[in-house]
């Protein structure tokens, strides 16, 4: 596949997604978001990836909105300002239900819709000098609408309350602190942990139970209590008929790991 605003390579079973317009901090405009729902959407398809890893190529993970690209929707009817709006809820929702783990490696600023966009992944491992996080859409008249309802679900309403309201920029350690970001490290080091968690996923989990446990985790939300137990019986009932069940709990009693 040709891409013009990013890479993409599949191998060993991971696919790596590389934002790649550098010169203009890896912003979002309406091509590298189209560019971004076909990757991931042929990374889910693949079977041979089990795992998918998201980053940025430069000094920036994502700056947010590309400012040519604000400047020509500024011209757009509601029509179209709506069907542009709803792209970005596509692709944001993809990565959300993906049934594969998505990790976001985040090396420096991942600000408006670059926060929005590590926010959907699973796991966000951060470099810890030059990762910095922040919603800062009311600052130019905007809103985080699309992001907000994946952030609360992420850090909770109150968390997500400050950051969207302030639009305040935080620390790599600030965002771990309350649920945005999984694992904080030096930068030196961000490489080789990310490859170590990569692996680990590659070697230790059922990719079937990765993605039920994601279904289940995307679904839950808003039920009752009945309905959301009635479910749950439903999604356990049927991760025990999975051959990857069978598979774990045969090497388990066979006191064996399983390959996966």
């Amino acid at each position: 596949m040709h891409f013009e605003r990013l890479t993409y390579q599949a191998s060993g079973r991971t696919a790596r997604i590389t934002l790649n317009r550098p010169d203009k901090r890896n912003a979002l405009d309406d091509v590298m978001i189209k560019e971004l729902t076909t990757a991931f959407s042929h990374a889910g398809r693949d079977p041979n990836v089990k795992v998918i890893v998201l980053r940025g190529n430069g000094n920036a993970f994502c700056a947010g909105a590309d400012l040519e690209y604000l400047s020509r929707i500024q011209q757009y009817s509601l029509e179209q300002n709506r069907s542009d709006s709803q792209q970005l809820a596509k692709l944001f929702r993809l990565i959300y239900e993906l049934r594969k783990p998505v990790i976001a490696v985040v090396d420096g600023p991942a600000l408006a819709g670059g926060c929005g966009l590590a926010s959907v992944c699973d796991f966000v491992i951060a470099s810890e000098e030059n990762a910095r996080f922040g919603y800062t859409e009311v600052r130019i008249g905007f809103i985080p609408a699309i992001v907000m309802i994946f952030l609360t679900r992420r850090v909770g309403e109150g968390r997500a309350r400050a950051l969207v309201l302030q639009g305040n920029v935080i620390s790599a350690v600030e965002a771990k602190s309350i649920g945005l970001v999984t694992d904080v490290v030096p930068s030196k080091d961000l490489d080789a942990v990310a490859e170590k968690f990569i692996a680990e996923l590659l070697d230790q989990n059922s990719l079937t139970a990765m993605g039920l446990s994601k279904e289940m985790l995307s679904k839950l939300n808003g039920l009752s209590i009945v309905d959301a137990l009635d479910y749950a019986a439903n999604m356990n009932a049927a991760a025990r008929m999975t051959d990857d069940c069978k598979k774990g709990i045969r090497a388990f009693l066979d006191k064996k790991k399983p390959s996966w």
